[in-house]
């Protein structure tokens, strides 16, 4: 029997990003893995777990062999943009449990150039087979279901879209202090509301970029931590949770999976949302940074618009910063982006964050982070609460 050991993230990496029209996905997950390996002075022969999901007939199996791999512990769960948040749980699992030694999460999408050289559409379409062929016929798009989200807890608590617009301009503020960041000029609440509709009541600004670009998150065994070359940042608790497919099947369109999979996280982290330095929410639009940051305990439930102002999420003076590197609404959003997430939680842990590291009040660096994604429609979630080593 294998004695239960912590897992921590040892290397973290992003590929190039922004707009890549001569990148492949492939080279974006091998050069995103390679750096993730240099982070933490890891060889590949010690990796021994793998986990990939969005490329490949056979993920990961196809992306494994790219990257000249032969991993014993493989995980391609697919459940969108929490995804990553899910695996990096699974392979905490896997390494407490003795399954896996180093497990090397990856992820790579030239979703931007895709659309631009006509490969595929800007529209997402899942299908018309099971659950979404009762409601394909009706046009409803993937952003309109947000939309009627949004506008859901707008008529329930009376949200306003500026309140919204004010995630946009925090967003684009962190943003400015990053200078891999895709749009960093500032904006403002009228700017933000004076944009093209894009499904009412969201503007072009309450929706994310669209980028390409890859990341990659390196998670060891305790035993190997001594030889890595970074400060170890600690897997301290995650949750995982489902809630619908179909929108007829969402009891309360206020009230998102991460109210579950946050529950989990910090219990099993022994730590409560007040003693968080700073969270790294999916951002595919506004509503979902408001209403994740109710549904993980940083406010009650109703009272996410006025969380969100004053200046709350930003670096520079915010009381909880929020996407501290711009977010998908202004960094880089390369399709299902949980990864990153977790890519910047970690920088910002090791203190690596230059211009726009987040700092408590007697400035010392941030010791305690969460990372929660979203995935679908608020379909799943997945969060997982990180520690500096």
């Amino acid at each position: 029997m294998v004695a239960r050991r912590r897992a921590a993230v040892v290397g973290v990496a992003l590929s190039d990003c922004g707009r890549l029209n001569d990148a492949t996905p492939y080279a974006l997950h091998a050069q995103a893995a390679r750096r993730a390996l240099a982070d933490a002075g890891m060889d590949r022969s010690l990796v021994d777990g793998f986990a990939s999901a969005g490329l490949g007939t056979l993920a990961p199996i196809e992306v494994a062999e790219y990257l000249g791999l032969r991993p014993t512990w493989v995980d391609s769960t697919a459940v969108g943009g929490s995804t990553w948040e899910v695996m990096a749980a699974h392979a905490a699992d896997a390494i407490a449990a003795g399954h896996a030694r180093a497990v090397l999460l990856v992820y790579g999408s030239t979703a931007r150039a895709d659309v631009h050289a006509g490969r595929r559409t800007g529209t997402l379409s899942f299908g018309t087979r099971g659950p979404s062929q009762f409601e394909v016929p009706y046009g409803h798009t993937l952003i309109a279901k947000y939309a009627m989200a949004a506008r859901r807890h707008m008529i329930e608590y009376g949200t306003t879209i500026e309140q919204m617009a004010e995630v946009a301009v925090q967003a684009r503020a962190n943003a400015a202090l990053n200078p891999e960041a895709m749009f960093r000029t500032p904006v403002t609440v009228d700017e933000v509301q004076a944009g093209p509709v894009i499904a009412d009541p969201f503007t072009k600004l309450h929706c994310c970029v669209r980028s390409d670009g890859g990341a990659a998150v390196l998670l060891a065994a305790e035993e190997y931590v001594r030889d890595c070359r970074t400060s170890p940042v600690w897997v301290l608790g995650t949750g995982e949770a489902v809630s619908h497919a179909a929108m007829s099947e969402w009891p309360d369109f206020t009230v998102s999976p991460a109210a579950v999979s946050g529950r989990l996280a910090f219990e099993r982290a022994g730590v409560r949302p007040s003693e968080i330095d700073f969270a790294e929410i999916y951002d595919a639009f506004t509503y979902m940074t408001l209403v994740t940051l109710e549904d993980l305990g940083f406010c009650g439930k109703g009272e996410g618009g006025a969380f969100v102002e004053k200046g709350r999420l930003r670096v520079e003076g915010g009381a909880l910063p929020v996407n501290t590197d711009g977010g998908g609404l202004s960094a880089q959003h390369p399709g299902m982006r949980g990864l990153f997430l977790l890519v910047e939680a970690v920088r910002q842990l090791r203190g690596e964050c230059g211009q726009r590291q987040v700092r408590r009040r007697d400035g010392a660096l941030p010791g305690l982070a969460v990372a929660s994604g979203t995935g679908g429609w608020f379909c799943s979630s997945g969060t997982v609460v990180l520690g500096a080593g």
